[in-house]
Order: structure tokens, then sequence, then C-alpha cells
């Protein structure tokens, strides 16, 4: 698989939001601050936090107006933080035309609470869930979840960080000061024609997902951060439609990996690059004690590496065959080092992170065996009649109950994709990697995970701790494109 070009995306019928023609934008030389979105503490808003999805215009480049989506402004949402062992209600209004949810990726509520496709608001209508958090401390996403319109939805925007924090976490002495040294990076690919977000639609949509040419972090085209002089933490989101990213610093520097999807890791790991694939999200500290800038880049066909190897990326190596070809990575995010600006820069990385119980795998009481496939005809046209994505040869159907699961059970779940890589994520559930076919788990396999990519055949340790009796969670592709064609399934907890 390679990577599409601009021209490939945009089918004749594709909705262009604002005129297109042949000027250039987005060079690095154009690139602006990274925006840091704001952030609502559940404990500084008495437990109560507002949300609401709206329609919006963004202009991504100057002079340049998109039509977009996104939580209590025009594109994406705050950042919302909770504690463990708090209460907090969501109050989500849906201000828009067309149905909408939100899904609280990652975060360990029974069925009912997830924002599933089970919990659909109205336009104009308000959800008012109240989120028991008693999960340890983690970076979490949450987004559109609305069966057939996720993709759409996410891709204009709707989507946001949701952070889990604890006195285990405080008392380590990470980085924590939000926007100074303690940064939220959510990542995404969106395709713009004349500084103007437009939305791909067409040959090869449904199979491989939307793509983009350009890279957003927070909203902003290849942004640049001024940081400490000193240790700073990066909470990496991947929130794209369908690319996986291959990240390492453009001057090969190494950096700490701390936390997966389900919080931190019990060691810190000492990396040069690591993948992200989407719904995935990594917790990372790197040093700019040197003073020097860099940037956060990828390998610009970071999928088609997934293609040929699953095992091996992001471990210590460079990142990137050809050492003197740098146009085989793309700019992410520009660091610019500042003394004065606050921040640890005397920290020391922490070893000792985080302990926790994982479960035996004796213990297991079931084995479920899971197949994402894909079969299409006339190369992959979305909603073309011959389609099929399935999970173990089974489109989804809201209706059908694919999987029951007893309450407080571990099982090992075996899961592979067929024709390409897929990430895989389970509602309601933090899982380990027991093996990877047939194998020790590679690397970055590690730590408690909530979406994992498959191709050959993994076994995932899961155990289920959340009731699902009210309403199913879903298992699913996090290619947002495969989900919304069918490649998804769910499962009662009782």
């Amino acid at each position: 698989m390679t990577m599409l070009n601009r021209r490939t995306l945009l089918a004749s019928g594709g909705l262009l939001l604002g005129a297109a023609c042949t000027r250039k934008f987005g060079s690095p030389e154009r690139a602006g601050t990274l925006p840091i979105p704001r952030l609502i503490d559940a404990r500084q808003q008495g437990q109560m936090i507002s949300l609401r999805a709206q329609d919006g215009e963004t202009a991504f480049f100057p002079g340049r107006r998109s039509a977009t989506l996104g939580y209590n402004g025009s594109y994406l949402g705050p950042t919302l933080r909770v504690h463990r062992g708090d209460d907090v209600t969501m109050a989500v209004r849906n201000s828009l035309s067309a149905d909408t949810t939100v899904h609280w990726h990652g975060l360990l509520v029974p069925g009912e609470l997830d924002g599933s496709p089970h919990q659909l608001i109205a336009p104009g209508a308000t959800w008012r869930p109240t989120l028991p958090i008693r999960q340890p401390a983690a970076t979490l996403f949450y987004h559109s979840h609305a069966h057939g319109l996720t993709g759409e939805q996410v891709y204009s925007g709707l989507a946001g960080m949701l952070v889990v924090t604890d006195e285990e976490e405080q008392g380590l002495g990470l980085p924590s000061d939000y926007g100074v040294d303690d940064l939220p990076v959510l990542i995404q690919d969106r395709q713009f024609e004349d500084g103007r977000l437009v939305m791909p639609t067409g040959m090869m949509i449904a199979s491989q997902g939307r793509r983009g040419n350009t890279i957003l972090v927070n909203g902003a085209p290849t942004p640049r951060a001024d940081v400490p002089n000193g240790l700073v933490r990066l909470r990496l989101v991947n929130g794209s439609n369908a690319r996986i990213y291959e990240l390492s610093f453009s001057d090969d520097r190494t950096f700490h990996w701390i936390g997966t999807e389900g919080g931190l890791l019990a060691r810190s790991v000492e990396l040069q690059a690591i993948t992200v694939a989407p719904g995935q999200r990594a917790e990372i500290l790197v040093s700019f004690a040197d003073g020097q800038p860099v940037s956060l880049v990828t390998g610009q066909d970071a999928n088609a590496s997934m293609m040929g190897m699953m095992g091996g990326m992001g471990m210590m190596g460079g990142h990137h065959d050809d050492e003197d070809d740098a146009s085989t990575t793309e700019t992410v995010l520009a660091f610019s080092p500042r003394p004065g600006l606050g921040g640890r820069a005397a920290a020391a990385v922490p070893t000792l992170l985080a302990a926790r119980i994982v479960p035996d795998p004796d213990a297991a009481v079931t084995r479920r065996r899971f197949v994402l496939n894909m079969s299409t005809e006339g190369e992959g046209m979305m909603g073309s009649d011959g389609d099929a994505y399935t999970i173990n040869d089974r489109p989804f159907d809201i209706g059908r109950i694919d999987e029951e699961v007893r309450l407080g059970d571990v099982e090992i779940w075996k899961v592979s994709g067929r024709k390409m890589p897929h990430p895989f994520h389970i509602h309601g559930v933090h899982f380990d990697v027991l093996r990877r076919d047939g194998d020790d788990p590679d690397l970055l396999d590690q730590g408690p995970r909530d979406t994992i990519v498959v191709k050959e055949a993994v076994e995932l340790l899961v155990r289920f701790d959340k009731p699902a009796t009210k309403a199913p969670f879903m298992y699913h592709c996090h290619i947002l494109e495969h989900e919304d064609e069918g490649m998804m399934g769910q499962f009662t907890v009782a």
C-alpha cells in the first residue's frame, strides 16, 4: 500500500469546503504556534462538564475559512481532566443537524455510559451521563461514534483529549504544568486544497480510509511549540481516521516512553522512535536541555511499512532508511526551547512508574477468535455493491449481540487482520498482549492497551470488570471508514 496523493483522494464528487486552485499552503516557514486546547478540570467545575457539538468555521490557513465541527468551538474540543475516584457528570448538547454521540475512548465505565452508537444524541437533545472514574492516570480520547457517520464527524473535528489523573501519578514528579511542560499533541492528517479543508470521497476511501496531504497538531498545520530547556511530557494521540505514524525526532535524539492507552508503564523505556496507530495514545518524556531546536517527524509512508513488518517498529534505531534523504520524513511538530519558561529543567526521568496487577493467563476461562476482513469489488469504491467489511465474516448489525461475556471473567482473544493491518479497539476494557504471531510480544506491545494493530494473529489477555447489560460494548477496527462500513461487533458483560 502506498500513500495516496492529493488528487487520488479527491474524487469528482467530493465535498469541497471552498474553491480549489493551485496555490501552495502549509510550508514549514508558515508554521504558527502550537494551539493549546482549553483545559477543563472537573473538580474546578463542581464535577460537571458541559460540551456542545456544534458547526463552525475554521481558518487553518490565513484568509481561508473551512466549514468544520467542534466541541465548544469551531474545531476539536477542550482537554477534559478528571480525577480517579470522582463521579463526573457530562452534559453533552447536540447543536448539529445530524445525530451524534460522544465516546469516552479508553474510559472504563458501564456500557450505557460508553457513548457508543447505542447512546445517540438527537439534534437539539442533551445527554447527561454521570461517569464513575475508577482507573489509573492515563491519556484518553473522546470523539463521535455515531455509526455510519463516525468517519465524517471525526474528520470534521468532533474529537478531543481526556486526561485521568491520580495521586500515584502526581507523586512521581512528572512534568505536569499543562501547556508548558505537559503538552497535548493530537495528531491528524487532513486534505487541503487552496488552504481549505476538503472531505475525501470516492476511490480507495473505503479500503484504506480517509487520508490527507497535511498533518495537523491540535488543529494547526505543522506548528511550533516553545518549550522549557528541560524535560517535557508529550501526550501523543493519533486522531487520524486511518494513518499510522512512525514518530521520531529529526536529530535522532532518544526519549523515554512512559505510558500507553491504559496508563503508565511499569518502567520507562528508552526509544528513538515509536509507532502510533489510529486511536492509540503514547506518553513520552523528551529533554530539551541542550537548547537546540528540533522537530518531531514521521515517516511519510508508515502504513506501507506496517504492511510488511509489524514487529520492530519504533525500537532503537533510525527514523528512516536513508539518513541523507530528509524527504522520507514529514514534520509533525517543531520545538523551540526557551529559557525561563518554567517546567522541570532539573528533573530526572523516573525509572519505576506504576505498579499494576496483570491477570494470570491460566485464569482465562474462554478463548475467542476474531478475524477482521474486507472483501471488495470495484477497487474499493465506498458503498459499492459487493463490498464487505466484516469481523468473523459478519458485518455489523446493531440489533445483534455477537459475544456474551461474564462479568469478572478473564479471556484470551486471538485477533488477526486480512489484506492489511487494522488497529483493533475494544470498548470497556484494558488488555495485555500475550503473543504476536505465536512469539513473544514486541517491545511496543507492552503495557495496558485498548487499541492494538493486528495483521498476524495477536493474542490479547482481557479481564472484563465493567458491566454492559443495558447497552453492549463495541469492538472494531479503528480505521474509521472500516468501522462505518461494518468492521465492528458488540458484546454484553453480565
